[in-house]
C-alpha cells in the first residue's frame, strides 16, 4: 500500500510558503496527493503552489490567513468547502527571541494563538472528520526546544512542549480509529525564518542545522509506527544528554546559555 493509499487524496498543510512547510507541500505532491496549502504572506505562498503545480500536476488550492486570527480555522473551512482533508500538517509556528518583558504581551499572545489554539481547532475540525471516515494522519510540528524549558525562548519552548503531548495523547485516542497522529521534534533547521535570525555557534554540543526535506522525509516514513520522535542523528544524542545524564537545572541552564550565546543576548 502507497503513503496515499493508506491516507487519501488531499493533504492540508498550514504554514506552507517556505521552509519545512514547503518541504512537506513538495513531498505530499511527490505521493501524489492533491494540495491544500495555507499561509499569511500571498507572494511566497502562491510561488510555492506554482512551483509544485508544474513540477508534479496535482491540484492545488491557496488560503491566504493569519493563524494568529481567533477564527482563523472558520475562515479556512469557509474557504475549501465541503473538500474533505485527509492529511494534516500543522507546520505555523510564531516565535521571539529575547527577554520575555521586552515584548508586550500582544506577541506572547499571539505565539500562543499560533502555536498552540489555532493548532487545538484545526485539529479538532478536520482531524474529527477523519476519525468519523476513519481513516487519516494528522503530523504536528514540535520541537527539542520544548523537552525543557528555554531563557529567552521560554514562549516558544512551552507551546512546543504543548504541541508534542497534545500529538501523543491524540496518538493514543486516534491509533484504534484509522487516524494516525504524530509529533515531530526537530531541532534547529535551515529554514528562511531560522537562517534570518542569524543564530551563532551555541556550543560544540550543537549539531549541524538539518534541511527541511531530511526532517519530512523522516517524519512521513514514522508517521503511524511512534507517538513522537526527534528528528536527526545529532539532535537525538544531544536530547538524550539533556534527559537521561544531566539534571534538569542543568540542561535548563546549558539551554539557556546557548541562547545568550546563539543570538548574543544582553539583558
Amino acid at each position: 500500500m502507497t503513503f496515499k493509499e493508506k491516507y487519501g487524496q488531499t493533504a492540508l498543510i498550514a504554514g506552507a510558503s517556505e521552509g519545512m512547510g514547503a518541504a512537506y507541500a513538495f513531498a505530499l505532491a511527490e505521493s501524489g496527493f492533491d494540495l491544500v496549502l495555507i499561509a499569511r504572506r500571498a507572494a511566497p505562498l502562491e510561488a510555492t503552489a506554482n512551483q509544485i503545480i508544474k513540477q508534479f500536476g496535482v491540484g492545488v488550492t491557496t488560503v491566504t490567513c493569519d493563524l494568529a486570527d481567533a477564527d482563523a480555522t472558520e475562515k479556512i473551512v469557509k474557504a475549501i468547502g465541503d473538500k474533505p482533508i485527509d492529511f494534516l500538517v500543522y507546520n505555523a509556528a510564531l516565535s521571539y527571541i529575547g527577554p520575555y518583558v521586552a515584548t508586550n504581551f500582544i506577541t506572547h499572545g499571539n505565539i500562543a494563538q499560533v502555536n498552540m489554539v489555532t493548532q487545538l481547532a484545526m485539529v479538532h475540525y478536520f482531524g474529527g472528520k477523519m476519525v468519523e471516515r476513519g481513516r487519516g494522519g494528522v503530523v504536528i510540528m514540535a520541537s527539542i526546544a520544548g523537552f525543557q524549558g528555554s531563557g529567552y525562548l521560554a514562549t516558544y519552548a512551552a507551546t512546543k512542549a504543548f504541541n508534542r503531548v497534545l500529538a501523543e495523547g491524540l496518538w493514543y485516542e486516534w491509533k484504534s480509529k484509522g487516524v494516525d497522529v504524530i509529533a515531530c521534534c526537530a531541532g534547529a533547521t535551515a529554514t528562511p525564518n531560522y537562517i534570518n535570525t542569524k543564530p551563532g555557534k551555541a556550543s560544540a554540543l550543537e549539531p549541524k542545522p538539518q534541511l527541511p526535506e531530511q526532517v519530512v522525509k523522516e517524519c512521513l516514513k514514522k508517521i503511524g509506527k511512534t507517538p513522537s520522535f526527534i528528528s536527526g542523528t545529532g539532535n537525538k544524542w544531544v536530547s538524550f544528554l539533556m534527559q537521561r545524564i544531566f539534571s534538569r537545572m542543568m540542561a535548563v541552564k546549558m539551554i539557556s546559555d546557548g541562547m545568550v550565546k546563539m543570538y548574543r543576548i544582553k539583558d
